[in-house]
């Protein structure tokens, strides 16, 4: 929407106000202030209006969800479940977990069969290719129990570099967090979605994985989200996500050069795993 069609649309500070920022008044006491951007520039006057459905605003820099019929889920998935919303040889997937939902959800990326832990469901497409494509990146964080005795070389040496078959990886961060029993436990943190990542990382230190849990995905935290359960976003969560999203939206087209599209999936194939 351009600046001169201020006959068309909905003031601003309404939309505000409709997608539950604070009330009309503190509403547009943000806008005088200089707190809200459409589509990344600052609006300070009131009687702006703008296409909800079109345009996007940020109130001191974290994205405003306009549209009411998305839906952004958390799911703490458990092992043995296909990270797909359809499984073609039987196997457990994930529809019994967005049946809550009367939109058609989709996972974004993919959990591992024999991992557990914060997979996102939502019917926001854009969203989901930005934050799935391999170029983007997401920080995750996972924890592994592993055989062995990991020793703090063995963190440098995940942190420093490791050499795959598919070529060098390193961990933004790893740390050990306990050891015991002829095992330890580890939390790597990696931006990385290249498949089955974790489990290669630590055979290759010599550590195998025994289990596998990825604890957080970018913004998100797992928190104390059963198993087997999930959750709406609240609204802090959506517009972190959000905010994300957009971040990634510029910097890729979410289709690589072969193309093909990344990020919502409800295929029979488990495709690409991302630990």
């Amino acid at each position: 929407m351009s600046e001169n069609e201020s006959t068309e649309g909905v003031r601003l500070q309404k939309v505000l106000a409709n997608a539950g920022v604070a009330s009309r008044r503190v509403s547009e006491e943000l806008i005088v202030d200089g707190r809200v951007r459409v589509n990344g520039l600052v609006v300070t006057e009131l009687g702006r209006r703008i296409d909800p459905e079109n345009d996007l605003v940020d109130v001191d820099g974290t994205a405003i969800q306009l549209d009411a019929g998305k839906r952004y889920v958390m799911l703490n998935k458990p092992t043995g479940v296909i990270s797909s919303m359809k499984d073609d040889r039987g196997r457990r997937d994930l529809r019994e977990f967005a049946d809550d939902w009367e939109e058609r959800l989709f996972n974004v990326g993919r959990l591992d069969y024999d991992t557990s832990g914060l997979l996102v469901l939502t019917n926001d497409g854009e969203l989901a290719q930005v934050l799935a494509h391999p170029s983007f990146g997401v920080n995750k964080v996972y924890i592994a129990k592993v055989e062995g005795t990991v020793t703090p070389a063995t963190i440098q040496r995940l942190t420093r570099g490791i050499e795959l078959e598919d070529g060098p990886i390193h961990a933004d961060k790893a740390r050990l967090l306990d050891t015991s029993a002829g095992s330890s436990l580890v939390e790597l943190t990696l931006h990385s979605g290249r498949n089955r990542i974790v489990r290669r990382m630590m055979a290759e230190v010599g550590h195998p994985v025994v289990e596998l849990v990825r604890r957080q995905f970018g913004p998100l935290h797992l928190g104390t989200l059963p198993v087997g359960r999930a959750r709406e976003l609240t609204k802090v969560e959506r517009g972190a996500l959000l905010t994300l999203s957009r971040q990634g939206s510029g910097a890729n087209d979410a289709v690589d050069p072969t193309g093909e599209t990344h990020g919502l999936s409800d295929g029979s194939s488990e495709g690409r795993e991302n630990s």
